[in-house]
């Protein structure tokens, strides 16, 4: 099982900034995507921001150049670096990963799996 935990959310001002991290912890092999969502009430989840370790990294259109994801693959950590926020980036931001691989006693999953965050409230209000 892998766990996942955030933590930077909070309250910040129009224009201000705010870094999330999400560390996994378990018995993780690998994990080929890191990436955050967000959801506010009555909207789906959407994608923000997604790092592979192919290298490939993605974003929303409205955070592009405001928001920077990053990831340590030695520490199963990913981050995301919000700058220029706006009070329509207000909501719960979820950690995902996926294409996760754990092993346990030399014995590996038959699949990788996805898991997600519980989620951690950002605030973008003057």
């Amino acid at each position: 099982q892998v766990q996942l935990v955030e933590s930077g959310g909070g309250l910040v001002q129009p224009g201000g900034s705010l870094r999330l991290s999400c560390i996994a912890s378990g018995n993780i092999s690998s994990i080929f995507v890191m990436g955050w969502y967000r959801q506010v009430p009555g909207k789906q989840r959407e994608l923000v921001a997604r790092s592979s370790k192919d290298g490939n990294i993605n974003y929303e259109d409205s955070v592009k150049g405001r928001f920077t994801i990053s990831r340590d693959n030695g520490k199963n950590t990913v981050y995301l670096q919000m700058d220029s926020l706006k009070p329509e980036d207000t909501a719960v931001y979820y950690c995902n990963v996926g294409g996760v691989w754990t092993c346990s006693d030399f014995v590996c999953d038959e699949s990788p799996h996805e898991y997600w965050g519980q989620g951690t409230q950002v605030t973008v209000s003057s």
